[in-house]
């Protein structure tokens, strides 16, 4: 059975672009296999980002971590476990000023965490998660392909973090226009559906 961590970030609720582009591909999956989701709703339960007593925890020696630190870095592990747990990752987020939501930032500055899930060499930042798919269902209200694109800072971002902790494989599919009127929407989720039901994204995600 696979399992996946569905990390879901819009606080719209069934509003959602996203959350619905989700159920789109949760819906496509479990048809394909046999899949148990872990749920990460990052809305419903909003994570807190970074304070003094979490960067101190997570900068000590493990060795010389007190029960304060460990408690400092309990929500952390939570997290991490979650994403050492799945062998694939589904995240579903608008994209608010050209890049990730402050609560997709959260959760990753809590995942991403030195001497836990990436080490620090002379050569640089390795990771040390075992490698996995991860898809991304993006909503916009703007768009990022053809004429007036705006620039894209979202996937190079995620591509380029998830890498830092070994995970290479981080594939998007947009939903774009959203924020244009109801027909504009509607179309973004056709051809979105359409897009989802043509490419070959979601095969990693079933292997």
């Amino acid at each position: 059975m696979t399992t996946l961590l569905h990390v879901a970030v819009s606080p719209r609720d069934d509003r959602s672009h996203s959350r619905r582009g989700a159920q789109l591909v949760l819906a496509q999956l479990a048809q394909a296999t046999g899949l148990r989701v872990i749920e990460r709703d990052l809305a419903a339960t909003p994570l807190p980002h970074p304070d003094a007593g979490f960067v101190e925890a997570s900068l000590t020696p493990d060795t010389n971590r007190t029960e304060a630190h460990r408690a400092a870095l309990a929500l952390s592990e939570t997290l991490i476990g979650e994403l050492e747990a799945a062998d694939a990752v589904l995240i579903s987020t608008p994209v608010h000023n050209y890049t990730v939501p402050s609560a997709l930032k959260a959760w990753i500055d809590l995942v991403v965490r030195p001497e836990r899930t990436f080490r620090r060499t002379a050569q640089g930042k390795v990771g040390v998660l075992a490698d996995r798919s991860v898809l991304v269902v993006s909503a916009s209200g703007g768009n990022f392909d053809g004429a007036h694109a705006q620039t894209d800072f979202l996937m190079p971002y995620l591509r380029y973090v998830f890498a830092t902790v070994g995970i290479r494989q981080v594939e998007g599919i947009r939903l774009q226009n959203t924020a244009r009127g109801t027909e504009s929407a509607t179309q973004a989720f056709e051809g979105f559906r359409q897009e989802l039901a043509a490419r070959m994204l979601l095969m990693p995600l079933v292997a």
